[in-house]
């Protein structure tokens, strides 16, 4: 039995472990970037959520302000009201529009 040596030679093996090596790096870079690639994506649209939401909130702001207003000077002068009703409908609908206009371009 002390006689027996192995059929191929170490070097057919390290070869394979060489090749066996080199493909889990391979492989394991290729799962870096794809993860990176992954985060990077989750990023952008977590800032496009922000920048959406962001605009979203200052309009609303803006808006809550302006009907503010509309009441107090209806209240000042009555005659006005239909007139400040539209002024402040007009400026609500455009902050509606800034606010769509945002998630049309950030979407991009």
């Amino acid at each position: 039995m002390a006689n027996l040596v192995p059929a191929s030679s170490g070097s057919i093996y390290r070869r394979e472990s060489r090749y066996a090596r080199g493909a889990l790096a391979r492989l394991d870079a290729q799962t870096e970037i794809g993860l990176a690639r992954i985060e990077q994506a989750a990023e952008l649209q977590a800032g496009r959520a922000v920048a959406v939401t962001y605009v979203a909130k200052r309009a609303m702001q803006e808006v809550a302000l302006i009907s503010q207003l509309e009441a107090q000077l209806s209240m000042i002068i009555p005659m006005a009201t239909s007139r400040l009703q539209a002024l402040g409908d007009i400026a609500a609908l455009e902050a509606a529009d800034v606010v769509s206009q945002t998630v049309r371009r950030v979407s991009r």
